[in-house]
């Protein structure tokens, strides 16, 4: 194992490419990608995604012999690396079963690069047991090299939370694993090397992998808790974060608010752990009730609104309704399993006319993603809407006159708690 490796890291989006320049300010990186435009993007020192600045990118595009990042969507390259991570996507599908096609691929295009003595990590979200049983075997195939003598493999969860400029990747503790002594060792200095947070020695392999998926199950349950407290709250005439004001003062109350639940982690990773335990033999039943309650908010806050219509006398078949945001999360352009569209959905069987609005967001992938027709930016609005939802956060959304797009009666529904609740007709 190189003191010194050329690291090869597959797949550049939200995961990969913040690792990259990270590691390009000390290693020379290749960085694989098969979307070409992407890679096309980067090599102008574009990143659409938004977690790396145009001025870090360039910095390390022009790296020296020995550091910098290389990018490319031809899989050549990386046979000169030493190092691989993997951190491709691991999303599920329509029917909440975990899709492991990106990281089988990347497995294997890995393989076919793989010398004796290499190592390959993965970041990607999986299940106890991905690496060794699924991953491995696909490596000694496409190599012909043997595992644990030829080749080593490690995995070290990623943990980006996506628009968060002050938890970035080098200043998150990093949970790192080995499949031997030597190997771990040798991936934890690797990683200490350029994340300033430290690193955490994992024992195993399967004990990295449980860490990551229980890390987002966790936090998934605590906000099923609170999406419940929020529906018996309304139903009581109380509201949900004046209560969670209250409760907070108390030194050691969990501080979780409701919301819509998406994104490529919090959403997702449950169902991993899910799966895992139902081949097992046991039904899981905490994670799978805390995310029937998370899946179920889209539909229940668009419900509430037509509820809300109708109480003020709004029109509810043919009028009109606009939905503030459409990416997982505030600050972000991330679309990946939003939830918003759940609200969206289900608004339409009511035969509600609906405006999407969202400065972040790109009008091409949401078309693409959902089938529907952003607004990106203000003057695109209208002034006669019978209700406003207010469903990410945006900092722009903060400064925008709600009241101007209003009709007289209509409903503003805040999802986020974001406005004056006086200014509101309804929050979670």
């Amino acid at each position: 194992m190189k003191e010194q490796p050329t690291i090869a890291i597959v797949g550049l989006g939200y995961v990969g490419l913040p690792l990259a320049v990270a590691f390009a300010e000390k290693y020379h990186i290749i960085g694989f990608d098969i979307n070409k435009e992407r890679v096309s993007q980067l090599k102008r020192g574009e990143d659409l995604t938004l977690e790396v600045s145009e001025g870090d990118l360039k910095a390390v595009l022009t790296g020296t012999d020995n550091t910098g990042l290389e990018v490319t969507a031809d899989p050549a390259p990386m046979s000169e690396a030493s190092v691989f991570i993997v951190t491709v996507p691991t999303p599920t599908n329509k029917y909440n079963q975990p899709v492991l096609t990106p990281l089988i691929k990347a497995s294997e295009t890995v393989g076919k690069c793989l010398k004796k003595d290499d190592v390959v990590i993965y970041e990607s979200t999986v299940y106890p047991g991905v690496t060794e049983d699924i991953c491995v075997p696909i490596l000694e195939r496409e190599s012909g090299l043997k595992f644990n003598s030829e080749f080593f493999a490690g995995y070290s969860p990623e943990r980006i939370n996506p628009g968060d400029k002050e938890h970035t990747v080098t200043k998150i503790l990093k949970v790192t694993s080995g499949s031997t002594p030597e190997a771990a060792r040798y991936i934890d200095d690797l990683y200490k090397s350029v994340i300033t947070a430290g690193t955490h020695l994992a024992p195993s392999i399967k004990v990295a992998e449980a860490a990551k998926v229980i890390e987002n199950s966790q936090r998934d349950i605590n906000i099923a808790f609170v999406n419940e407290l929020s529906k018996i709250f309304r139903m009581l005439d109380i509201d949900t974060q004046d209560v969670l004001e209250a409760a907070g003062t108390k030194w050691n109350f969990l501080k979780f608010t409701p919301g819509l639940v998406g994104g490529h982690c919090i959403g997702v990773d449950p169902y991993y752990l899910a799966q895992k335990a139902m081949e097992e033999g046991y039904n899981p039943e905490i994670i799978l009730a805390g995310r029937r309650m998370n899946d179920g908010m889209g539909e229940y806050v668009a419900t509430e609104v037509v509820k809300l219509m109708i109480q003020k006398e709004c029109k509810v078949k043919g009028g009109k309704v606009l939905v503030m945001g459409i990416t997982f999360k505030e600050n972000c352009p991330d679309i990946r399993n939003s939830k918003v569209i759940d609200v969206i959905d289900e608004l339409k069987k009511y035969n509600l006319n609906i405006d999407v609005y969202d400065p972040w967001a790109s009008a091409e992938e949401v078309t693409e993603e959902f089938g529907v027709d952003l607004c990106t930016s203000e003057g695109e609005l209208d002034n006669d809407y019978d209700a406003v939802i207010l469903a990410v956060a945006h900092k722009e959304f903060r400064d925008l006159d709600v009241a101007a797009l209003r009709n007289d009666p209509s409903v503003l529904f805040d999802v986020k708690a974001f406005y004056d609740k006086k200014l509101t007709d309804g929050r979670l």
